[in-house]
């Protein structure tokens, strides 16, 4: 609740990420029961070429946003010393230095996951043999990630960002994505303010086991923050008949206002 009212007193949005943003629309070609909703344990989608389709609007399971680490056992997240000393302070100042509070991006993995009580952060996923592009509307800003297929390697010595440089790969049915070259500043999650070094490798394997649900696979492998890499498996669900709408985040402290 602290996390929630810190944010709603720090942004101040130009539009709220709703359910149904694109009113009393119903996509063509959707599976659909009887009743006309969605059916969302159709089978998955396929692409021409047989890989899985996972294009489509898409928002997670709320309490990751605030805890990456919420299924975890004692012991598979073990932060270094000052990693730990830095979350405990965080958490301390009730997340006062989180960048999303000054409009920067959540970073990744933060970026897939959602908020709750209307401040959620849904992504679109457009997918090409040779390009997937996840859009986001954020609480910081609309943004966007691109996910080469290409074959191309990751950078050796990248110029560093937010939200990194991907790379992805087919394996089976699972898309994996590779991202580097982080910028060190963002915050992995909300909630607890796990953090992110410049050393960063964060792996997701994006699955569809189905024509309503995704699961999102992620490795953490951080050695400058962390003693081991870490997993979590985040739960992910069809925004159907529904679309993106533009977001932006004001900085009300440090903007001004003209009439």
């Amino acid at each position: 609740m602290q996390t929630i009212l810190w944010l709603a007193g720090a942004l101040c949005f130009a539009a709220m990420a709703l359910d149904a943003q694109w009113l009393d629309y119903r996509v063509p070609g959707l599976p659909r029961t009887a009743d006309g909703k969605v059916n969302r344990a159709a089978p998955a989608p396929k692409t021409p070429d047989g890989k899985p389709d996972l294009s489509g609007v898409w928002e997670s399971e709320t309490a990751y946003f605030y805890d990456l680490g919420t299924d975890l056992k004692p012991g598979d997240l073990v932060m270094q010393p000052w990693a730990k000393t830095l979350q405990g302070e965080r958490e301390a100042k009730l997340h006062q230095d989180d960048p999303l509070s000054e409009c920067m991006p959540p970073g990744v993995p933060r970026i897939n996951m959602s908020s709750a009580n209307n401040m959620t952060h849904p992504f679109k996923v457009v997918e090409t043999p040779a390009l997937v592009v996840l859009l986001y509307e954020t609480s910081a800003n609309s943004t966007f990630r691109q996910v080469f297929l290409d074959g191309r390697p990751l950078p050796k010595d990248p110029q560093p960002s937010w939200l990194g440089y991907s790379v992805g790969r087919w394996e089976g049915d699972a898309l994996v994505v590779d991202t580097v070259g982080f910028n060190g500043r963002s915050w992995i999650d909300t909630g607890k303010g796990h953090p992110q070094t410049d050393a960063a490798h964060v792996t997701e394997r994006f699955t569809r086991p189905d024509f309503g649900h995704l699961e999102i696979d992620i490795t953490i492998d951080d050695p400058k923050a962390y003693l081991k890499p870490w997993r979590a498996k985040v739960p992910v669900h069809l925004l159907a008949d529904t679309d993106l709408i533009e977001t932006y985040c004001e900085n009300e402290k440090d903007h001004v206002h003209k009439r």
